[in-house]
């Protein structure tokens, strides 16, 4: 298969169809990953947490704060919520820049989002300090919340006592009976070797730069 009418090498061409069979071994491989992921078996029930959000638009002002409870996420019977934990509150005082990344992402897409699943964004950092930044950024449609008193953050593993962040994101589904039930949770580090690559599949930026000959280097996100 020829995907230019450019005068490649024979060499180039062989090359270039040995990384399509891999790139079609690949794709095969992430749809097997991607149907473990959707055959997992019931999760565990989970708290009703409350959260802290303000007022819709970011330009509303901080005030009023609001109570939510997790339950109250969900805008109808048959919809899955996903929860991105952000880096930032407690132990991280300023907005994680990697965090930064992944939620400008979702900003963009944030109408296509809707109309399939709930998508919130949650931080140990109060409302105030979470809406300057979201403005600051323009994250307009993003639902965002403060984790406040609860125990949410630490529960999921994206808080730890010391209140050390780490950026997670956790879906969960609801039973008929109201019952919420966590179905899914993933972090950065999934082994010692494959530290901060567990959640590189949740934004483009990493796959384009990997499409170059430099590929991702030792590139890092920055405000």
């Amino acid at each position: 298969m020829r995907y230019t009418r450019l005068a490649e090498s024979d060499i180039y061409v062989k090359s270039r169809n040995d990384l399509r069979l891999a790139e079609i071994e690949l794709l095969h491989q992430r749809e097997r990953v991607a149907e473990m992921r959707r055959n997992l078996p019931e999760g565990a029930a989970v708290d009703d947490y409350v959260f802290l959000e303000g007022p819709k638009d970011l330009d509303a002002g901080d005030e009023p704060v609001s109570e939510v409870r997790l339950s109250e996420l969900f805008s109808a019977p048959d919809r899955p919520l996903i929860v991105f934990q952000m880096m930032f509150g407690k132990a991280q005082e300023s907005p994680c820049p990697m965090c930064t990344l992944w939620i400008d992402g979702f900003a963009g897409v944030a109408n296509h989002i809707a109309e399939n699943i709930d998508l919130v964004v949650v931080t140990a950092a109060d409302v105030s300090e979470l809406r300057a930044h979201a403005r600051n950024r323009g994250w307009n449609g993003v639902r965002l919340l403060s984790a406040g008193e609860s125990s949410f953050k630490f529960d999921l593993g994206s808080e730890d006592a010391d209140g050390n962040q780490s950026s997670t994101i956790s879906v969960f589904d609801r039973d008929e009976d109201g019952t919420i039930r966590h179905t899914y949770t993933v972090q950065p580090q999934w082994s010692e070797t494959d530290y901060q690559r567990g959640m590189d599949l949740y934004n483009p930026v990493w796959h384009l730069l990997d499409l170059t000959p430099q590929g991702r280097g030792d590139w890092y996100a920055s405000l």
